[in-house]
């Protein structure tokens, strides 16, 4: 059974021959009630202040739990974003290498190309020089021709 302090105050005790001092009775049993009442408010202080403090803590468990999701979604972020940064840059390091293997080759198509048309020039300018010196050979002879035309008809008029 609890008592109260209001239990304490109406409590009433028996008269009997060469009992207690009543007025101290009531009076020792006044400061207990007083007493009891200040320990009655402070413990209703002390249970307001243990549940502001529980939800304080509940709120605080909250902001931890709520921390650790954004540090972990953060975490997955970054992790995402690095990831998706190594692709591109192997993309763009595969496609720097295409695009280099590709001028590359267009490179050694050109060279060939000239080379070949190198060869292609000197056997024109081969053929050029063996038409001009046949020319020159042509021109020659039609020279010597003449030139001995010259002499037998020049030996025919002497004679």
């Amino acid at each position: 059974m609890r008592i109260t302090p209001l239990d304490i105050q109406q409590k009433q005790f028996p008269m009997k021959f060469r009992g207690f001092d009543i007025e101290e009775v009531y009076a020792f049993l006044e400061i207990i009630r007083e007493e009891m009442e200040d320990l009655l408010r402070e413990n209703a202080s002390v249970k307001e202040n243990v549940q502001r403090l529980e939800n304080q803590i509940k709120e605080y468990r909250d902001m931890e739990t709520t921390l650790r999701e954004t540090l972990l979604t953060a975490q997955q972020l970054v992790e995402d974003y690095k990831t998706n940064a190594r692709k591109e840059a192997e993309l763009v390091v595969r496609e720097a290498e295409l695009k280099a293997d590709s001028v590359l080759k267009e490179a050694q198509e050109k060279v060939i190309k000239i080379h070949e048309d190198i060869v292609d020039l000197k056997g024109i300018r081969r053929h050029f020089k063996e038409e001009i010196k046949r020319m020159v050979e042509s021109h020659m002879k039609m020279l010597e021709f003449d030139k001995e035309r010259e002499e037998e008809e020049g030996g025919m008029k002497e004679e």
